[in-house]
């Protein structure tokens, strides 16, 4: 007992962690055998990790402390408060489900009251997420000592966000406990072939900060002393942490994998050597801290006790079908309404958008302190000894200029270079109170954040139940038209945003929808994707006077940029102007035909009443945007214009777009390949005369 009474574990503790450990078996195996029942749809097992996992539940404190756990985090769960009842609800998929109302795989942790966070399948991006609550908790809270643990298998630190997440942690000496729970296996994959050395503990040594501990994590009481060690750590506000914990994997990586198919019956023994269960039964019964028979009867006791619930489980309720689309956005905030409409109250001289994007995230973090602005360059000048001796950076297009300076490095910040990183930790921050306004600095550069915004971002509120959200707005300059951007500053592809559930996706083309919109966006609690046109930052036709501190527009709400009756052309972005120039044309040689021009400004939602109207009204309809032509947002606006209002077209539905290749560098290309006025024009001219 030296040992436990070293790591200030007294006797009742040790039975305490047992009877979780084994709790935690049971359920697992209660699992297996009713998915080979084809009674739940899906297992995945935490034998082996017992250990590590109560032993990290013990030392920290559930409701204060936060957690980003993966799924086989069983044990961890259970040692912070839920019970194998709320789990099997989860494993037969019913509406009760606590953690997502039948809407996530079992062994998908959520408890917003124990603060553990919605975990998904994905592995490794819930790290970068729990720095983000991790600084989020510290911006807040600064006088606390909220601990975050982000937990996952060896496997996933070979994924890019675990490395930028340690990177983070470290320079910010966020207080984060990393748990690496190493079974030797990634799936099949063993150690070796995935981490140089065979040993995560070695390769992340020399980070400045972080406190590393390598550990036995099928022996508790080693467990408890490295969980404590790291936990202190992190409270003290010394860094983060990472905890290296030797665990078995005595079950295949799930019930769809056998392992047995790459494993040796030899390692499969040595293995079972080292069960922590056996391990710990051994050490309660070696230290007379309980008998054979005590520990037998407290296994019935549970197996029953699991077996009841399990009963009860099969007998809740299914989801509804009718609640499919339940959560999918805030259900107490809605941006398409009448709320969000505001008058502008104009006044002062014309400004660009860039002006207004800028006056308007100024005005807006004066109204909100919980708004955090931070991405690459965004900040005056990151050494703040520095920043009263210069001008000022404030983003590569000078939209964020000057905030830093009137907020504080606290409140605006720059970000290494790591897309996945800026929005994960923008997620994390979030999903504490924070609003982050984040800017991703090129379109083109956004590809790397999107795991974190399709499926962690967009599909938290949904996939917890309304459990939790991670309201913020991903600030992105888009869009070509710049002369010499070529292939890597001038893409379009925001089609494949609007394809994501559960996020908003705004586009505006003048300084005062761009004020109004942006208000919106960051007052709204859904994540908004919030669009910017480089060419529109600074051009003369778009300008306008600052529409007041209170201007917003409701989303999915379209502006009739011009009337007409002959034609409709439904548009956004740069492709606005060039619609409406083309319609001047169009009209200058068809006397008495009138064009309609729509700018749809929101393009998730989009104002479907709108188009309708104007479709009913003309009969005739083209869609151009600047995005390349085929699967463009174009073409589902075409396809609903056909399948709803086909009565009413005299004509096809004709789309402009850019050509299916990418943007080139030579004004030529460039010009060839984006749509112009000229196209515009020539499609108008050949439905008019349809």
């Amino acid at each position: 007992m030296a040992a436990a009474h070293a790591a200030g574990l007294e006797p009742e503790a040790l039975r305490v962690a047992y009877r979780t450990m084994l709790m935690s078996r049971l359920v697992d195996d209660r699992e297996i055998l009713l998915k080979r029942q084809n009674k739940i749809y899906f297992q995945i097992s935490g034998a082996g990790h017992e250990a590590i996992q109560v032993a990290a539940g013990m030392t920290t404190r559930p409701g204060h402390d936060w957690y980003y756990p993966y799924y086989r985090d069983r044990a961890l769960t259970l040692a912070l408060g839920m019970t194998p009842y709320s789990m099997l609800l989860q494993a037969v998929g019913a509406a009760a489900d606590p953690s997502s109302g039948g809407r996530q795989m079992p062994s998908h942790w959520s408890d917003p009251a124990r603060h553990i966070v919605s975990s998904s399948s994905a592995t490794g991006t819930q790290y970068v997420q729990a720095v983000g609550c991790a600084e989020g908790l510290r911006m807040q809270y600064p006088n606390e000592d909220q601990v975050v643990v982000v937990s996952s298998g060896d496997g996933a630190t070979s994924e890019g966000e675990f490395w930028e997440s340690i990177n983070h942690a470290c320079l910010s000496a966020a207080p984060v406990v990393f748990l690496i729970e190493d079974n030797g296996y990634a799936i099949s994959v063993p150690v070796e072939k995935q981490t140089p050395g065979a040993s995560i503990s070695r390769l992340v040594s020399n980070f400045p900060g972080l406190l590393t501990i390598e550990t036995d994590g099928t022996d508790f009481i080693a467990s408890y002393r490295a969980m404590a060690t790291a936990v202190a750590y992190c409270r003290e506000n010394h860094g983060p942490a990472l905890v290296h914990a030797h665990c078995t994997r005595p079950y295949s990586h799930s019930l769809s994998d056998d392992e047995r198919l790459y494993k040796t019956e030899a390692e499969r023994a040595a293995e079972a050597e080292r069960d922590p269960l056996l391990l710990m039964k051994q050490l309660l019964v070696e230290e007379g801290l309980a008998t054979e028979g005590e520990l037998d009867d407290l296994q019935r006791h549970l197996q029953h006790e699991i077996l009841e619930d399990s009963k009860k489980a099969l007998t809740a309720p299914a989801p509804h079908p009718a609640t499919a689309l339940d959560h999918l956005y805030s259900e107490t905030c809605d941006p398409t309404s009448a709320a969000f409409s505001v008058p502008a109250l104009t006044d002062g001289d014309d400004r660009t958008m860039a002006d207004l994007i800028n006056t308007t995230l100024r005005e807006e973090m004066r109204h909100n302190s919980r708004i955090v602005v931070f991405g690459e360059d965004v900040a005056d000048c990151s050494r703040e000894d520095q920043l009263h001796e210069v001008k000022g950076k404030g983003g590569v297009f000078k939209l964020t200029a000057g905030l830093q300076k009137e907020f504080g490095s606290h409140r605006v910040f720059n970000s290494p270079i790591a897309e996945a990183s800026i929005v994960g930790r923008a997620s994390g921050m979030a999903v504490t109170g924070l609003k982050p306004v984040v800017e991703i600095q090129f379109f083109d550069y956004i590809w790397p954040a999107m795991m974190q915004l399709r499926d962690e971002l967009a599909s938290l509120r949904w996939r917890s139940n309304g459990g939790f959200a991670a309201p913020m707005v991903i600030r992105v300059p888009i869009g070509g038209y710049l002369t010499g951007g070529a292939v890597y500053h001038s893409q379009c592809g925001e089609v494949a945003f609007t394809h994501i559930p559960g996020l908003r996706v705004v586009f505006p083309c003048n300084a005062a929808d761009a004020a109004g919109l942006l208000r919106t966006s960051i007052r709204c609690e859904d994540p908004v994707l919030f669009l910017e046109h480089k060419k529109l930052y600074r051009e003369m036709y778009n300008r306008s006077p600052y529409p007041g501190d209170g201007y917003m527009i409701p989303l999915g709400k379209a502006r009739i940029a011009k009337a007409g009756d002959s034609l409709t052309i439904i548009t956004y972005g740069a492709v606005v102007q060039k619609a409406l120039l083309a319609a001047l044309e169009v009209e200058a040689l068809h006397p008495g035909k009138t064009v309609e021009v729509i700018d749809l400004r929101s393009l998730s939602p989009y104002d479907w009443d709108s188009i309708a109207a104007s479709v009913r009204k003309t009969s005739r309809v083209i869609v151009a945007h600047e995005d390349t032509l085929s699967f463009g947002f174009g073409a589902e606006i075409a396809a609903r214009i056909a399948d709803e209002l086909f009565t009413f077209l005299d004509a096809p539905v004709k789309r402009i777009a850019a050509l299916d290749t990418w943007v080139g560098y030579h004004p030529d290309l460039e010009d060839h390949i984006l749509p112009q006025t000229s196209d515009i024009a020539a499609a108008m001219a050949k439905l008019l005369a349809w």
